[in-house]
């Protein structure tokens, strides 16, 4: 069979949307991806502000992540690492929306913001092989984004804070752990579903 004929089979098998992430079924042009690369940022900018203070941690449980490893998935790594790198730069330069209303770079939990950047980059990478389409699959996506958060996020708290490696995991983790369990398990439904929802039309 030749490839043209398998790239056929597969189309008619279903398989046309192999190698694609969300973003991809928008019709394709530089203004999709402007867009896309944009309002993923103020997505993650607005999510941010959805934070309850952690007792004991200067870091607060927010939408932040969940909406990063989102719009990462969603985007793929390369308009994904775009996205929260607009989000990273502008709060950097002083846009008021990092996690609770805050910016610039000195505040302890702006690894977890680097760590981002990596994540959208992993997540998204796995979105186009197909991470994204099935519960349990997300859910591992979602959980290994996080956990690149963290291994950005935490040193750099115990670095900002003088913290111990012990304490920063104390401050800057553990209490985020069932967050992250919700997070991922809100992600599981919305992104299978979101599939299925497609490959219906």
């Amino acid at each position: 069979m030749s490839t043209a004929a398998a790239t056929s089979a597969l189309h008619q098998q279903g398989g046309a949307r192999a190698g694609l992430v969300l973003a991809d079924l928008v019709p394709a042009s530089r203004v999709r991806d402007v867009a896309l690369v944009a309002g993923g940022a103020v997505l993650t900018g607005i999510a941010a502000q959805l934070a309850v203070p952690v007792p004991g941690s200067p870091v607060p449980v927010t939408g932040q992540t969940f909406a990063a490893l989102l719009v990462g998935t969603a985007l793929g790594a390369r308009r994904g690492l775009l996205a929260l790198a607009l989000y990273a730069m502008a709060g950097a330069a002083g846009v008021p929306w990092f996690a609770e209303g805050g910016s610039g770079i000195g505040m302890p939990s702006f690894g977890y913001v680097l760590g981002m950047l990596l994540a959208a980059v992993v997540v998204g990478s796995l979105a186009r092989r197909g991470a994204d389409r099935s519960v349990w699959r997300t859910a591992g996506t979602m959980l290994l984004g996080s956990a690149v958060i963290y291994a950005v996020g935490v040193p750099y708290l115990a670095l900002a804070t003088g913290m111990s490696a012990s304490a920063a995991i104390a401050a800057g983790l553990t209490p985020f752990l069932i967050g992250d369990a919700l997070k991922a398990a809100l992600a599981m439904g919305l992104l299978p579903t979101a599939w299925r929802f497609v490959n219906k039309h």
